[in-house]
């Protein structure tokens, strides 16, 4: 039996999804924030009640992997690298969305034409 116009379509967006999956490069999962401090130390700069200078800005990556909330400082000349990361991260996501959406309609489709 062949397959369905509409099939044949699904399975090339899905070959189109693998295609691009395999030049995506180095990815993480998580987000970067900048924050500033306060110390400890008594008569800082950062505790002046009128014009208080916290120290920073630090760069914080977060991120949940296999149930476990991981935190760290990233330097500042490695940002640029994490930012590219997380935004490779966010590409491979929204194509495996993609492609788990497509598998659906073709498994549904298969379904269908079966009967």
């Amino acid at each position: 039996m062949n397959a369905s116009p509409v099939i044949q379509k699904i399975d090339q967006q899905i070959q189109e999804i693998k295609n691009q999956l395999l030049v995506l490069g180095d990815f993480r999962p998580g987000s970067l924030t900048r924050q500033y401090n306060v110390c400890g130390k008594a008569g800082c700069r950062c505790k002046d009640p009128d014009h208080p200078q916290r120290h920073g800005p630090y760069y914080q990556l977060s991120y949940v992997w296999a149930g476990k909330s991981t935190s760290r400082f990233v330097r500042p000349p490695l940002r640029a690298e994490v930012k590219k990361q997380l935004a490779t991260y966010k590409q491979f996501r929204r194509l495996t969305d993609r492609w788990i959406t497509l598998a659906i309609k073709k498994a549904e489709l298969l379904l269908k034409e079966s009967r």
